[in-house]
């Protein structure tokens, strides 16, 4: 017997004794999911023995994706956070140890805490002008628009109203609508 064919039955005889042990389990508790009132487990199927519930499912995202200049000052602003995070932890470490490096390390984490602070408040800025240059999504039934509508009809009433108003001056009559 070759180390191919040996190879080959320990798989095979793994197999069938991983088939032997395994019975189907309850999805959460690992209880028998076919136990009768004896206490046997029955068989399942081969398919039923292969078939693994997966451990996560992908849905669909409920927001829309950032727009791009915002993730990118917030893929910054993270990343300054970290690096002042680590100066500061150094630093302290440093000061611990009685190191003449902490001095300068301290300097250091104080810039780094002042240009961090600008990262996070550059997300808020950028996220502002990016607002105000594209424009919010707002939905169709807005109490701000159906207000707009609103005042836009009740504008339009009044100057077809003022129109035919100075109509009927220019025709003559102080007023009438008819001529009897």
């Amino acid at each position: 017997m070759g180390t191919a064919e040996r190879q080959e039955a320990l798989v095979d005889g793994a197999a069938a004794r991983l088939t032997e042990q395994r019975r189907p389990e309850a999805l959460d508790r690992g209880i028998p999911a076919h136990e009768s009132e004896t206490g046997s487990t029955e068989h399942a199927t081969s398919e039923e023995e292969l078939y693994y519930r997966p451990l996560w499912i992908d849905e669909a995202a409920p927001r829309r994706r950032m727009p791009d200049p915002v993730r990118r000052s917030s893929v910054r602003a993270v990343l300054i956070i970290a690096v002042t995070l680590v100066q500061a932890m150094v630093a302290f470490l440093y000061t611990l140890a009685g190191s003449w490096l902490a001095f300068p390390m301290v300097l250091s984490s104080v810039a780094s805490t002042v240009v961090a602070t600008w990262g996070a408040l550059d997300i808020w800025v950028t996220r502002q002008v990016w607002n105000q240059r594209n424009g919010v999504v707002s939905a169709p039934s807005s109490t701000a628009r159906a207000l707009r509508r609103e005042r836009r009809r009740a504008r339009r009433q009044a100057r077809s109203a003022e129109r035919a108003q100075a109509r009927i001056q220019r025709r003559g009559g102080a007023g009438q609508l008819s001529h009897s």
